[in-house]
């Protein structure tokens, strides 16, 4: 019989038992972990570059990207068509900088901050953006990572 004398004790002992049965999140492989950076670093590269066929290899089919303000772009042809316009209007000097990896088994997600400065090819100011990201990677057949989904926002 739980009692008020003896019912803190027993709050105790069940906290306890419960901290006891959650699970941590995966230490990273490192062989995992230096994939996705290696994937990050082309990645990057292509946006910097305006290199959409190797921007375009390293998204699954199904990608969503969420951007502020906008409708989802669901799938790799409206996110490719996303990407073609921009890249025909801007140049980009792009930066990510990951705080968190979680990798757990054929899925990873990784959280950390941008900034992106981007240059208007007809002329004109550069517009600077500085944020956080989250993004989900797969594991492909290969053992090669793409990326999934990828969401993120912007600070002042």
């Amino acid at each position: 019989m739980i009692t008020k004398k003896n019912r803190g004790p027993l709050l105790l002992t069940a906290l306890i038992a419960l901290a006891g049965c959650a699970t941590p999140a995966p230490v990273p492989n490192a062989t995992d972990l230096a994939a996705i950076t290696a994937f990050n670093s082309r990645y990057v590269q292509a946006i910097n570059s305006g290199d959409m066929p190797t921007l375009s290899s390293l998204t699954d089919d199904d990608h969503i990207m969420l951007i502020p303000g906008r409708a989802p772009l669901e799938g790799k042809a409206a996110n490719d068509a996303a990407n073609a316009k921009y890249f025909e209007q801007f140049n980009t000097d792009e930066h990510w900088y990951p705080v968190e990896t979680v990798i757990d088994g054929n899925l990873a997600y990784q959280r950390g901050t941008f900034t992106s400065t981007a240059t208007p090819k007809a002329g004109g100011a550069a517009r600077t953006a500085k944020g956080s990201f989250l993004r989900i990677y797969r594991r492909q057949p290969d053992g090669s990572w793409r990326m999934t989904r990828d969401m993120f926002n912007s600070g002042p």
